[in-house]
């Protein structure tokens, strides 16, 4: 059984049916690629699996487990977490802050704890601190744990926001387009760590993106998106190297 299981997914707003019957299966600990041209329908996609838009019809399993109709916040305690082609830190808090807040839906206080700093407040507020730092070094971003996140240069806080997206624990991580307004090489250098972030926590990843140089570099599988129907699906050599699929990026 596939870890993620999407079957005949379709949304409509008003007369634009924006995806069409897409069908798709993610293997656990994969890491598979979601591409098209722009209006495709892949964010849309990402924004039925996160529960932000609810299917017109079809079907989303992960682990055999229903996430039609869940609330993005029970979706992501499910295990899915997702990044965002525009970046959504919170731009005030620390870097480190901003990790602990992913890390928030697996710790829980009471209203006097937390008011208070009674109890384990302590104890829980130090493993989170070591948990988002050991996930910040995956990135190398330990070294600016107390610095802004807004103080970050563009390409650490990509990082960031997938750091945060990881501190959920996801079994699911969906990246929209990770290497957005990257030179070559922080692209380079992304492509290695979400090459590592998989094989450290396992973590299965489904990813859209536009740089097919990062496509290639990691992705195992594709699925090709256009006019929200699905286009093709293959290795990336296949994908890459289909008439159908060159004629959509490129035109007549």
């Amino acid at each position: 059984m596939a870890m993620l299981d999407v079957t005949k997914l379709s949304i409509s707003f008003g007369g634009l049916r924006a995806v069409d019957e897409l069908t798709m299966q993610i293997e656990e600990g994969g890491l598979v690629g979601l591409i098209g041209p722009n209006g495709a329908g892949k964010t849309t996609v990402f924004n039925m699996l996160t529960g932000v838009y609810l299917p017109t019809e079809g079907g989303i399993r992960l682990d055999g487990k229903n996430l039609i109709g869940k609330k993005p916040a029970d979706i992501c305690k499910m295990g899915v977490a997702r990044t965002f082609q525009n970046i959504r830190l919170f731009p005030k808090l620390s870097v480190l802050d901003n990790v602990k807040a992913g890390l928030h839906n697996q710790v829980t206080y009471s209203l006097a704890e937390s008011m208070l700093h009674l109890g384990g407040y302590s104890k829980k507020e130090k493993d989170m601190d070591q948990r988002a730092l050991e996930i910040l070094s995956v990135f190398g971003l330990d070294s600016s744990a107390n610095d802004l996140a807004s103080n970050l240069p563009y390409g650490k806080q990509r990082k960031l926001e997938i750091s945060r997206a990881l501190a959920t624990s996801p079994k699911l991580l969906l990246l929209d387009e990770p290497a957005a307004g990257m030179n070559p090489n922080e692209t380079g250098e992304l492509m290695e760590t979400i090459s590592l972030v998989r094989k450290k926590y396992g973590v299965t990843i489904l990813l859209i993106e536009h740089d097919m140089k990062l496509v290639q570099g990691i992705c195992e599988y594709l699925y090709v998106l256009n006019f929200g129907k699905l286009l093709a699906e293959g290795t990336p050599a296949q994908v890459l190297n289909d008439p159908a699929v060159i004629k959509a990026y490129l035109g007549d």
